[in-house]
This record gives C-alpha cells, structure tokens and sequence, in this order.
C-alpha cells in the first residue's frame, strides 16, 4: 500500500510570508488624537512642541498646516489629530483650538476656519 504525501512546506511558507506581508503593511501611519498645551511653536521648522502622557515632543505641521501655526497661541489647549509614523515625527492632520484666542480655532487639513 502506498502513502499519500501532502507537501505542507509550501503552504506553511506562503501562510508565513503573507502573514509578514500583512504586519508590514499595517506598520505604517496611525491616526491619534492628542490633547495638549502648546509649549512652544517653532515657527521656522513647521513643529509645535506638546505633550502627552507625561512625554514632550514635537509634531510637525503638514504642508497646508505650515502656514497657520504661527496662528497658535503659546500655552493654549489644543486637540490635535495626528499621524503616527515609525521613520519619523509625528505630522499635524488637523486640529481644533481648546482655549486661546486665534484666527484659527478650527484647522481641516486645509483650511482654518
């Protein structure tokens, strides 16, 4: 009588390397939201300095957010939303001023508001 045979090292490998796929391309950006004072505003490298958690750190504004930040009050309360990258700082998507008086309470991603 003869033995059947199945190969499970080629579907175990496949399995695997999807398995890596899929964990690779779930480390890119996540989305968070943050609810913090604005410590500083750096205005010549596009970052306010915040924190969260009991961490400081910066958060770089996005293209269409550069402009406006100088628009931020020091020491006022902010809710940002960010993304979260593993190479590098996180960057401002959005935003809505807490407390502090400013011409932009309100940031979209594109617009204040």
């Amino acid at each position: 009588m003869k033995r059947c045979r199945v190969r499970i090292t080629p579907i175990i490998s496949i399995a695997v390397m999807l398995l890596c796929f899929l964990w690779i391309a779930s480390a890119g950006a996540e989305e968070k939201s943050i609810y913090s004072p604005i410590i500083q505003i750096d205005k010549e490298k596009g970052r306010l300095l915040v924190s969260n958690s009991g961490a400081v750190f910066y958060v770089e504004a996005s293209d269409a957010a550069k402009p406006h930040i100088e628009k931020l009050p020091v020491s006022g309360l902010i809710d940002l939303v960010i993304d979260t990258q593993s190479n590098g700082p996180p960057i401002i998507k959005s935003w809505k001023l807490a407390s502090g008086d400013s011409s932009c309470k309100v940031f979209d991603g594109k617009d204040c508001k």
